[in-house]
């Protein structure tokens, strides 16, 4: 598909929301939802554990959690749930650290800079790819996104992961719960927020802890001091009231009014084999773009790994790929710029640490249509940049 001619599109998309987080409110919202919070109230009133509680019980059965894994909230969205688990959990024996975008790096920083961990083993990848999953051992403790953000790549199944195994799987699933089939006996901490997928509130995280996770938690006392957020523990003892609606610090009643609200929308959706299957499918409309496209493609290398969630793309086209890397960095930008200022697509520019490019959400709370509707406007952005770069020259 040619784009050097492309047309200013006449149709745009009903909501230009495609930011990868805080991420598109579910269709339908209005500020409506928010009007039943419980404001003014104590957050450990009856009525406001009971909303609390509500987000836990739905959360777990929308997702399929087992019956025995604990689920909670907790402080600081997924990077508060994340740190929490790592700092109590682990150095009881070796871990595998996985990361092949900003997110898994992050972890590793934690784990080998600031926890100081002896047996420490990494496994990375560049932008576009995954490591050696069959490398992996998973006797150890491993920690490892399911969904890489900032790249793009996702991890395809858990058929790497011993149903025997002896360490705990740590899995940061933010950008994947809701929106992916994630194998639960496989997984023994899993994070996520509610301001991804569901299109939820910032600063609120979730925890979902596997039986094994929590023996874990009681038999094993870390020789560090945890900030009081991370406390799992209390006097020797599971902190139970997490898993029950009494959080750690004070959670924000309108978020969990907002929370509820994605939750039962999805409920409405048909639950999570509908939200997956909206996923995909605005997944399947980008991929039928990128084969005609002679300008873009996947970030990802693998189509087996290609995220529905966080839609990473490269621009391959010559011109673009002639210029100096500060020239490469420029063009996706003034892209995002263009539709920007045409109030098309807010916030698609690609995270800071990735490579130059562009990043479209196509979680669940994005309508196929919409991005149908944003598809034109991307070749349109892309021509208009190439018409520039031709007169500067």
């Amino acid at each position: 598909m040619s784009t050097l001619n492309a047309p200013k599109p006449s149709g745009r998309p009903r909501r230009p929301e495609f930011s990868s987080g805080p991420c598109a409110k579910h269709p339908g919202w209005t500020l409506d939802a928010l009007s039943d919070a419980i404001l003014g109230r104590s957050h450990r009133s009856k009525p406001a554990k009971a909303r609390l509680a509500e987000v836990i019980d739905r959360s777990r059965a929308i997702l399929g959690i087992p019956a025995d894994y604990r689920l909670g909230i907790v402080p600081a969205s997924d990077t508060g749930a994340v740190e929490m688990a790592l700092w109590s959990m682990l150095g009881q024996r070796g871990v595998d650290m996985l990361a092949w975008e900003s997110f898994g790096e992050a972890w590793i920083t934690d784990v080998v800079k600031q926890l100081k961990l002896d047996d420490v083993r990494t496994f990375k990848a560049g932008y576009g790819e995954l490591p050696d999953l069959a490398a992996v051992d998973t006797d150890r403790d491993v920690v490892f996104t399911w969904n890489g953000t900032t790249s793009g790549v996702r991890t395809p199944n858990g058929d790497w992961i011993k149903d025997d195994r002896q360490g705990l799987t740590f899995c940061d699933a933010t950008s994947a719960a809701y929106a992916m089939d994630l194998p639960w006996p496989k997984l023994d901490v899993v994070t996520w927020s509610w301001q991804k997928v569901l299109g939820g509130e910032g600063a609120h995280g979730m925890i979902a802890l596997s039986p094994r996770a929590v023996e874990r938690l009681q038999g094993f006392d870390p020789d560090r001091p945890l900030p009081k957020i991370f406390r799992l523990m209390s006097k020797g003892a599971l902190a139970e009231g997490v898993f029950k609606g009494e959080t750690i610090n004070t959670p924000s009643m309108l978020a969990v009014e907002d929370a509820l609200s994605g939750l039962r929308w999805a409920e409405s959706e048909g639950g999570l084999k509908a939200l997956i299957g909206r996923s995909e499918a605005n997944l399947r409309i980008v991929a039928d773009w990128v084969a005609k496209s002679d300008w873009a493609d996947f970030l990802a290398v693998d189509p087996a790994t290609r995220s529905s969630t966080s839609i990473c793309l490269k621009i391959v086209d010559p011109q673009v790929l002639a210029l100096d890397a500060k020239g490469q960095a420029e063009a996706p930008k003034r892209i995002a710029a263009l539709l920007e200022a045409e109030n098309v697509a807010y916030d698609i520019t690609g995270h800071r640490d990735a490579p130059p490019g562009l990043r479209i959400w196509g979680g669940s709370t994005v309508e196929t249509s919409d991005l149908q509707a944003l598809l034109p406007w991307l070749d349109w952005a892309f021509a208009t940049v190439c018409a520039d770069l031709a007169k500067a020259a």
